[in-house]
């Protein structure tokens, strides 16, 4: 890779795209079903997203085998009015995409395996997208002349990342979770709390009704490096509760809620100053939090770096950072082999230290 230029020119040539190559990008990583047409990188023509969130709210969580019959039932139709709504067809396609990993195996197989079969009809590349990965691109989607290097925030039900994104493929790791997730523990807390699924929204609602310093919850390792810990702190809203059953469910919510924040933006600030970074990106699906937006945004206007929210449907599972990630893959790697398959365990690709 050579060295990023803070636009959407290829940084490689491992394969012929431009400002028209025109992208079908599907992602069924978890319980969303949707697919998008993009061009040149950022260009959205269509995004379609089908949630199964109804489906999955009764078990008070995602169920792997219903989400993939799920997707199985969804995409076809998904993908349709994609196309429709982007007023393309195969044609009109240089290549479909679809993310491989990391996530919940069987939904990644009726993903990748219809990319394929479209791929082999339409006679066209077929790019398998790291998950991970397209939540970097997702930022690029909206503003394509953002200036590398940057810090992203990725947090998400599954994942709690500080990543360095030094160049287009460039990554390097700067801190994770080494327990629960931000959004495992919004999950899991608002189900405690009798708020149902997904817990993250309820308890962004709630919080609104609470005194967010009502209850003083732990922030652990606040000092302590670029590592995240969300375990203890839920297990501490558990027993207040346990002690305290006249507590006020908003206030309770409210002050978990500025705990888990206050962690996320002090690191992200760490991380930014110590890289010397241009710029502080949040996303994944907890990047809709509207706590965590305003404190993000206001961290970094003190610290006179770049801010980068996403809108709320790019910070949740879509298509369209996985066409835009393609891309930038197809231009330097060149299109994926048929046999690639699902990776549920799928790391994102580091630089060497």
């Amino acid at each position: 890779m050579t060295e990023p230029t803070g636009t959407t020119e290829p940084v490689t040539t491992g394969f012929a795209i431009g400002p028209d190559t025109a992208i079908l990008g599907i992602e069924t990583s978890c319980d969303e079903t949707a697919a998008s047409v993009v061009l040149g990188g950022h260009l959205v023509r269509s995004s379609v997203v089908s949630s199964q969130v109804d489906i999955h709210a009764r078990f008070g969580g995602v169920v792997p085998e219903i989400a993939s019959r799920a997707h199985v039932d969804l995409l076809t139709p998904v993908i349709a009015e994609a196309l429709v709504e982007a007023g393309v067809d195969g044609a009109d396609l240089q290549a479909v995409a679809a993310t491989c990993g990391p996530g919940l195996v069987g939904s990644l197989l009726v993903g990748v395996s219809t990319a394929k079969a479209l791929a082999l009809v339409w006679g066209i590349p077929f790019i398998g997208v790291n998950h991970l990965e397209a939540h970097l691109y997702a930022a690029l989607v909206e503003d394509p002349t953002l200036e590398l290097p940057v810090v992203v925030l990725l947090v998400s039900g599954g994942h709690t990342m500080l990543i360095e994104m030094a160049g287009h493929g460039q990554y390097r790791l700067l801190g994770t979770t080494i327990d629960d997730a931000a959004g495992e523990a919004f999950d899991k807390v608002g189900r405690y709390l009798g708020l149902g699924y997904p817990g993250g929204p309820a308890i962004d609602r709630i919080a609104m009704e609470g005194d967010p310093h009502a209850i003083a919850f732990p922030r652990a390792m606040m000092a302590d490096g670029l590592d995240f810990s969300f375990s203890g702190l839920k297990t501490s809203v558990v027993n207040h509760v346990r002690k305290h059953p006249e507590a006020q469910t908003a206030d309770v919510a409210a002050s978990f809620q500025e705990a888990v924040v206050d962690v996320l933006v002090t690191k992200a600030r760490r991380a930014a100053r110590q890289i010397g970074a241009k710029g502080l990106v949040l996303g994944g699906g907890v990047a809709a939090n509207s706590l965590l937006r305003e404190r993000f945004l206001s961290a970094c206007v003190e610290d006179g770096i770049h801010g980068f929210l996403p809108s709320r449907a790019m910070c949740t599972d879509n298509a369209a950072m996985v066409a835009a990630a393609a891309w930038w893959r197809l231009g330097s790697d060149g299109p994926s082999p048929l046999d690639l398959g699902a990776d549920p365990n799928l790391k994102l690709p580091l630089l060497a230290d």
